[in-house]
């Protein structure tokens, strides 16, 4: 009889959707970046965009009503702010980055 931990798991060609950093997902939902790209290149457009004043703009008043202070924090102000964006907002802010 095998022993069950013996057993091995066939090794997964794409990455699950939880093994991709939350700013990734977070970038490729509001269309900013391509599911496809690298996390590397990923996080470099999501520092590009907390550094966009629109952003910041927003999220300081996300922050200012939530009172976060932690750093995670930071990936869910990023993600209101873009949420409250219109298309045109975004739209715009693609252009930008």
């Amino acid at each position: 009889m095998k022993n069950p931990k013996q057993h091995k798991r066939t090794p997964q060609t794409h990455p699950s959707a939880l093994a991709v950093p939350s700013y990734h997902r977070i970038l490729a939902k509001h269309g900013l970046i391509d599911k496809t790209m690298s996390i590397p290149d990923a996080y470099k457009v999501f520092l590009k965009v907390g550094a966009d004043p629109e952003v910041q703009k927003l999220r300081r008043k996300v922050e200012r009503g939530n009172k976060m202070k932690h750093v995670p924090a930071l990936y869910l102000a990023t993600a209101m702010a873009l949420q409250g964006m219109t298309k045109q907002e975004l739209e715009a802010l693609k252009l930008r980055i």
